[in-house]
């Protein structure tokens, strides 16, 4: 079992390496023995664990007590809300109960106050909790049962209709390395890649519109600001009032500002420091927050590109960074979360509210690690390399999570909310499948899964909805892809049917105390790996970045 545990974890050490900007001789030897490793770990569970069941399947055992559903942590107290008064119409949406597992559906936390959530999800009902008895004599039994009914029958039709749900996949072809970034701006697709290069795709299609080149290291990530904003830059270069503009960020400790119509860079603002995550702020006049390697956190003004503040904020590379209102999001390597609220200053803008250290996210503890973050109201849910998302309430600091593989093998790479869909990447380093699992927001239920037999991992994930209200994503890896859902008649060859794992139905959101730990988090040293390395250093090949990609 120890022999497993290690090859698990020099898996994600080796996964993690593959998706770094640059790596040294060292690192390319050791992912090169990747898919030794890999068959030496498949030999291993199959002794262990025998024909019918691997060990990266839950055994029965733990299995039950995956099945012990609890409720989700409790919303933040009034008196903890910070003085942000421009969310309040996020917070009266996210302070809403997530639907709670029919076990857990009798311990409502008595006096907490019932909000109604409109979702963008037309089938997802609003939830009123229970609290008990009713003065003015109404029948809340009654009432509450009712309305639980409706929302279970909601859930099982849009369940039904992920089923039978159906997308096509269009390849965009161009890059040479892994795509790191993706944002969706119209009927435009753009994407960042590890070979230096943005690229902007026509989706219709298909096709390669614009190449974006300029930078000199990886591109790390990439923003779209508002339209609104894009025209004051527009109006202040003379350029189109329709002008859209993309941001992107580079180890080259450039951020840029490409005007997409032109396909050229207007803007170029020197950091100091390799970007490795950005966002773009909507208040006031507009705000570019970026993350460095180095764990700092900087403020430029969009009406100055002036710097506004640096802040030392993380211990380690700041690796995603997201907004919502004038609240900032910001997530580390090591684990750590800040939560940032804009005053709309000019001097130092960002006040910070809270920071969760990773003895809070229990999350880090490899190096290299990739944290990447979405915000929902007092929710932040985390994916950080793990079978499971983690959902921060960063108000309280209460974590839960959601299994979003079951396989202690899989991994998580990135997380993403559209409409009301919560969708997280999964990626088995045992054995290479790489997935999209689905879950219905705000309950967090798992609805579906996606995914193909040569299906790539998926690094990140962009989305957008068609004027007839289909989805359509693209996401990026060592393959960037369109996804362009189907009607439900006419199957072609090479579409993608929506697939469900019943295994995760019994195993969704869980109580950080009421689960144990089936990582690994002692660090060892690799002297097997070290030993076994040929005489002398070999140069495993001068194109380091094709050696590297994704397998």
């Amino acid at each position: 079992m120890g022999e497993v545990r290690k090859l698990q974890k020099k898996l994600r050490q080796i996964e993690n390496l593959e998706i770094k900007i640059s790596l040294t001789p060292e690192e390319r030897y050791k992912i090169s023995r990747k898919a030794e490793l890999r068959s030496r770990l498949a030999e291993l569970q199959l002794q262990l664990s025998g024909l019918q069941q691997t060990l990266g399947i839950v055994g029965d055992g733990k299995k039950e007590k995956m099945k012990r559903q609890v409720e989700d942590a409790p919303e933040a107290l009034p008196s903890q809300t910070p003085p942000a008064s421009k969310i309040l119409k996020e917070e009266n949406e996210s302070k809403a109960q997530a639907t709670p597992a029919p076990a857990a559906r009798q311990r409502e936390s008595v006096g907490n106050a019932a909000e109604i959530v409109r979702l963008q999800e037309a089938t997802e009902p609003a939830k009123v909790p229970h609290h008990g008895g009713d003065v003015s004599g109404n029948r809340p039994d009654f009432d509450t049962e009712q309305q639980l009914q409706e929302e279970e029958a909601a859930f099982t039709s849009l369940k039904a209709s992920w089923e039978k749900a159906r997308f096509r996949l269009r390849l965009l072809e161009g890059h040479n390395d892994i795509v790191t970034s993706v944002v969706a701006v119209d009927n435009l697709v753009v994407s960042g890649s590890r070979d230096t290069t943005v690229k902007v795709w026509h989706v219709p299609t298909a096709t390669e519109h614009k190449n974006l080149g300029g930078h000199t290291g990886g591109v790390t990530c990439l923003s779209a600001p508002p339209p609104e904003y894009c025209k004051r830059l527009a109006w202040s270069l003379s350029l189109s009032d329709k002008e859209r503009f993309i941001l992107s960020g580079s180890a080259d400790c450039y951020v840029k500002i490409w005007a997409l119509s032109i396909g050229q860079c207007v803007k170029s603002i020197y950091t100091f420091n390799a970007v490795t995550a950005l966002c773009f702020v909507p208040e006031e006049d507009g705000y570019i927050i970026t993350g460095s390697d180095g764990g700092k956190v900087q403020t430029w003004s969009w009406h100055t590109f002036q710097n506004c503040q640096s802040v030392n904020a993380h211990q380690e590379a700041v690796t995603s960074i997201q907004s919502q209102g004038p609240l900032v999001f910001s997530g580390s390597a090591e684990g750590g979360v800040s939560v940032w609220e804009n005053r709309c200053s000019n001097h130092d803008p960002l006040r910070l509210l809270q920071h969760w250290s990773s003895q809070v996210t229990d999350l880090g503890g490899e190096p290299g690690g990739r944290l990447t973050l979405s915000p929902r109201g007092d929710r932040v849910f985390l994916a950080y390399g793990r079978a499971w998302l983690k959902i921060l309430h960063w108000r309280t600091g209460m974590m839960s999570r959601l299994t979003n593989h079951c396989s202690i093998t899989g991994v998580t790479d990135c997380v993403h909310q559209t409409g009301g869909l919560l969708i997280g990447s999964s990626y088995d380093l045992a054995n290479g499948e790489s997935m999209l699992n689905l879950f219905s927001l705000p309950q967090c239920r798992y609805l579906a899964s996606l995914t193909w037999p040569t299906a790539p991992r998926i690094l990140c994930f962009a989305a957008w909805t068609t004027g007839s209200g289909d989805h359509r994503w693209v996401t990026g890896g060592r393959d960037l892809i369109v996804w362009e859902q189907l009607p439900s008649s006419g199957k072609q060859r090479g579409d993608v049917t929506v697939k469900r794992d019943s295994r995760m139905d019994s195993c969704l959101l869980e109580s950080e105390g009421d689960t144990e730990d089936d990582e690994e988090t002692d660090d060892y040293e690799d002297e097997a790996e070290e030993n076994s390395r040929p005489g002398g250093t070999e140069d495993v090949g001068s194109s380091s970045w094709l050696r590297c990609v994704l397998q």
